[in-house]
């Protein structure tokens, strides 16, 4: 999880991500977004699911994807993210997420039982 450190959700936690730049495919935006925010070399793995959410008056569309990460030890708050935490189910009670993101991570079993 990293607390956002810009517009839109300053200050509350999510899941790493951004915009797909033009050219990139989904799965290089993914890797590249958590690279930048976490400096995690991920391996973008299955969809999970799509949401759209409005915030400043834009809208906006985003898909969520599972990601490998062989070098966890080496995760650190960069770029978008002002702290980044590795958080179990009962923790993310404790965080001040996005709107939404529990139950998106609960509807699509990202959580487990």
């Amino acid at each position: 999880m990293i607390q956002r450190k810009n517009p839109p959700a300053k200050n509350l936690w999510s899941v790493p991500g951004g915009h797909v730049e033009l050219g990139e495919s989904w799965h290089a935006a993914v890797e590249r977004e958590v690279r930048e925010e976490t400096s995690l070399e991920a391996r973008c793995g299955k969809f999970l699911g799509w949401v759209e959410r409005e915030a400043s008056g834009s809208r906006y569309l985003i898909a969520d994807f599972e990601i490998d990460a062989d070098n966890i030890d080496e995760a650190s708050p960069r770029d978008d993210a002002s702290d980044l935490i590795f958080a179990s189910h009962a923790e993310l009670d404790q965080l001040e997420l996005t709107p939404g993101l529990l139950d998106f991570l609960t509807r699509h079993n990202v959580l487990g039982s």
